[in-house]
C-alpha cells in the first residue's frame, strides 16, 4: 500500500514537472503540496523553502495580496475557478514581474479534502511590449494630428498667397499699357484664382490622404457655375457618375483640369456642361462634355497654342493619364476625356502649380519680348 502511494506521488510529481510554466498544488488551507521544477527555477527558491508552507508565507510574502486572498479563500471555494488574475510585484532574486494566475479547484469523490491547482504565467515581457505598442500608437496619433494641423496651416497660407498673387496680377493687367500683355496677365490671374478654388474645396472637405472625388468636383463646379453663369437658369454644370475616393495628390491636378475644361466649354455651351466619371478598362475616365457647336475640323491638342490646353496636357502627363477628344452626347458639342488610374502622381504635387505658373510666365515673356 505504501509503495503504491509513493509511486502515485512520484508519478504526479513527474506530471507537474513537465509543465513549462510555474505550477503549484495547494491543499484546502493553501499550503503547498507540490511545486513544479519550473516554479523553483523561475523564482529561484528551494523545495525546503516551499513544500508544506502557506502560499502567503513564500519568499518574503510577495504572494500575500488582499485581492488574491479573496479569490483563493472566497471565490474559488464557491465557483471552483479563477482565470487570468494579474499580479504585478517585486519578487526576490528576479525583480519586478507581472504574473498571470489561473486556478482550479479539484474535488475528490467521497473525500472531504480539496486541492487547488495554481498555474503562474510570467507575462512581464508581453506587458512591456504592449505598453511600448500603446506608447507608439499614442505617438503615431500625435504625429498624425500634427501632420493634419500642418496640412491645414499650409492650405491656409497657400490660399492666402494665391489670393494675393491673383489680386496683384489683376491690378497689373489694368495698369499695363500693352493690351496683349494685359490680357495675358488677366488670364494668369484667373488661373491662379482657379488654383485657389481647387485648394479651397479640398480644404472645405477637410482632406488628408484621400478625398471623395464626386463631392469635391461637385462643389468646385458650383463655384464655377456662379462665376461663369451667375446661376442663370438656362445654364447648368452637371456632375454625374461614380462616387469614389482618390488620393488628394491626384485630386489637385484633376480639379485644375476640370476647372480649365469647364471654363473653356462655358464659352461655347448653349445650356449644359456635363462632368462625368466612369469606370473603364484602363481605370477611370473623367469627361467634360458640352452642347455647343463642337470642335473645329482638324483640331489637335498638340498643335493648339492656347495656354489652357498646354497646362492641361502638362498636368495629364504628370498624373500618367491620357487625353481623348471627340463629340459629346448624341453626337453634339465637344468631349474632352482624361483616362487615369487611382494612384499618386509620379512627381510632387507642387509641380502642378509650378506647371501653371511656368506656362503663364512663358506666355507673358513671349508677349513682352523677354529673352528666353
Amino acid at each position: 500500500m505504501f509503495t503504491a502511494i509513493e509511486e502515485a506521488r512520484a508519478f504526479a510529481q513527474a506530471i507537474i514537472d513537465t509543465v513549462r510554466e510555474p505550477f503549484l498544488v495547494l491543499d484546502q488551507d493553501l499550503r503547498v503540496l507540490a511545486a513544479s521544477r519550473s516554479f523553483y527555477q523561475t523564482f529561484k527558491v528551494s523545495s525546503d523553502d516551499t513544500q508544506g508552507r502557506l502560499l502567503y508565507a513564500l519568499g518574503d510574502g510577495q504572494w500575500d495580496i488582499p485581492g488574491l486572498r479573496l479569490l483563493l479563500e472566497k471565490i474559488i471555494p464557491e465557483r471552483g475557478v479563477m482565470e487570468d488574475y494579474e499580479v504585478e510585484n517585486e519578487f526576490p532574486e528576479i525583480g519586478q514581474r507581472t504574473m498571470l494566475l489561473n486556478a482550479r479547484k479539484v474535488f475528490y469523490e467521497g473525500g472531504s479534502n480539496t486541492t487547488i491547482l495554481l498555474g503562474i504565467e510570467d507575462v512581464t515581457r508581453q506587458r512591456v511590449l504592449q505598453r511600448d505598442k500603446d506608447d507608439l500608437l499614442q505617438q503615431t496619433d500625435l504625429l498624425l494630428e500634427q501632420k493634419a494641423m500642418l496640412a491645414r496651416e499650409f492650405d491656409h497660407r497657400l490660399l492666402n498667397s494665391l489670393q494675393l498673387i491673383s489680386s496683384l496680377l489683376s491690378l497689373q493687367s489694368r495698369t499695363t499699357k500693352n493690351s496683349e500683355a494685359a490680357a495675358q496677365l488677366s488670364i494668369a490671374g484667373s488661373r491662379v484664382a482657379a488654383l485657389g478654388r481647387v485648394h479651397r474645396r479640398l480644404h472645405v472637405l477637410d482632406h488628408l490622404e484621400t478625398v471623395e472625388f464626386k463631392k469635391y468636383i461637385s462643389r468646385l463646379c458650383e463655384d464655377l457655375s456662379r462665376m461663369l453663369f451667375n446661376d442663370q437658369p438656362k445654364h447648368a454644370i452637371i456632375v454625374e457618375g461614380k462616387d469614389i475616393e482618390i488620393p488628394t495628390l491626384l485630386g489637385i491636378p484633376l480639379g485644375f483640369i476640370v476647372n480649365e475644361l469647364v471654363t473653356n466649354s462655358a464659352k461655347y455651351a448653349k445650356g449644359t456642361i456635363t462632368v462625368r466619371l466612369e469606370s473603364v478598362p484602363e481605370g477611370y475616365s473623367l469627361s467634360v462634355l458640352d452642347d455647343g457647336p463642337g470642335l473645329p475640323k482638324g483640331f489637335a491638342p498638340s498643335g493648339h497654342k492656347g495656354l489652357g490646353m498646354k497646362i492641361i496636357q502638362s498636368l495629364i502627363k504628370q498624373i500618367g493619364g491620357e487625353l481623348q477628344i471627340g463629340r459629346g452626347d448624341h453626337d453634339r458639342g465637344a468631349r474632352f476625356t482624361i483616362l487615369f488610374n487611382i494612384q499618386p502622381p509620379s512627381r510632387p504635387i507642387e509641380n502642378g502649380v509650378k506647371i501653371a505658373v511656368e506656362k503663364t510666365i512663358e506666355r507673358l515673356g513671349n508677349v513682352a519680348g523677354w529673352p528666353g
